[in-house]
């Protein structure tokens, strides 16, 4: 296939997708209005998981399902083509205290995922550094997590190194070039771009983006705010989780905990309520982390999108326009399924799952 495709958005998703797209079309140009990977991709946590998946529709279910399976492998892949090493990182994770404990073990039966309860004196065993109290603990095991810059890092390296893949960094995207009823490509501050299919990738702008066609796509910018503790390389043996507030631990001993959920527009400064909530409940989970250095704190912008569902695929009316978006809290994790999906689809190859929850036919404004 010759096609000339244009990403816009160099995010997890948008990177991915050129990556998957290189081996099957012609020429692929992914554009971000600044430097690939340092948005949402950037700042999220990456473990890669949904945090409560019990919580999640089927849709998220599915594409988190084989985005967990394949991650082993992808990091693998990277590393050895670019000596970066994405960590994917084996650790499983504890919930504590639960209030839907039930309905968490339901659906892990339900859904043949290694997920069970264990007694709270083998948490405390586990997880030694974790802070008093705790009453119950759910334990899934073989969870992991990606150390998302670095993940970032890789696939750029990764995409540099292919000869009909073109990054441009600093090139904002303001529009879509339209001809005889058909997106041919997109209105950049260097001119336009040319293209046979033009991809939409574009995080918490992506909505911003769609509306200049008068279309509704329903993103919007979601703000987090993190933490990174530098501890021991052994201090933390696991993920957990308790109050919606998670640490992760890193294989050089740093501990992200995280995060925030606020609706601020496009604002990403961090703010000093955020760090004293977030140092308060890292304490709680991590008593330990008290005399801890805190060695960085920032915002992202998650692409906020009704229950989570990305919107995947063609979009109608418009020929030669794609979406692959609004992944909401789950980017990094439902990227693998989603982007080898999207390009299924717009190749014509079997898809790997079943695509109708994710097309953007009908949930479009």
């Amino acid at each position: 296939m010759s096609k000339q495709v244009v990403v816009v958005g160099g995010g997890v998703i948008g990177l991915l997708t050129a990556f998957n797209l290189a081996a099957k079309v012609g020429q692929v140009v992914v554009c971000d209005q600044g430097e690939v990977g340092r948005e949402s991709s950037w700042a999220g946590g990456g473990i890669v998981s949904p945090l409560y998946p019990w919580r999640y529709s089927p849709a998220v279910t599915a594409l988190a399902h084989w985005s967990q399976d394949f991650y082993p492998q992808l990091g693998e892949r990277l590393f050895a083509s670019t000596g970066l090493d994405p960590e994917v990182h084996t650790t499983g994770l504890y919930w504590l205290d639960l209030d839907d404990e039930a309905e968490a073990l339901a659906w892990a039966e339900r859904e043949r995922r290694p997920l069970s309860a264990v007694d709270i004196c083998a948490a405390y065993d586990a997880v030694p550094v974790l802070g008093p109290g705790f009453k119950h603990a759910i334990f899934m095991a073989g969870v992991a997590n990606v150390r998302n810059p670095r993940l970032v890092k890789s696939l750029k390296s990764a995409l540099l190194t292919l000869p009909n893949v073109t990054l441009r960094e600093h090139c904002q995207v303001s529009g879509f070039v339209h001809e005889n009823g058909r997106v041919t490509g997109v209105h950049t501050a260097d001119g336009v771009l040319k293209a046979d299919e033009v991809v939409l990738s574009a995080g918490a702008w992506s909505g911003d983006l769609l509306r200049t066609l008068g279309l509704e796509l329903p993103v919007e910018p979601v703000k987090g705010q993190m933490i990174l503790f530098k501890c021991a390389e052994d201090f933390l043996p696991s993920m957990v989780l308790a109050k919606g507030r998670y640490a992760i631990p890193r294989r050089d001993g740093h501990i992200l905990v995280g995060s925030t959920l606020e609706h601020a527009g496009y604002d990403k400064t961090p703010t000093e309520d955020a760090l004293a909530s977030l140092k308060a409940s890292a304490i709680e989970l991590l008593p330990e982390l008290k005399d801890a250095m805190v060695v960085g704190h920032w915002a992202g912008l998650r692409p906020g999108s009704p229950e989570g569902i990305p919107y995947i695929g063609p979009v109608p009316g418009h020929d030669g326009l794609w979406l692959n978006c609004g992944h909401y809290r789950n980017g990094l994790v439902l990227a693998p399924a989603s982007c080898q999906l999207f390009t299924d689809l717009l190749t014509g190859d079997e898809p790997i799952i079943d695509p109708a929850p994710y097309a953007p036919a009908g949930r479009l404004g």
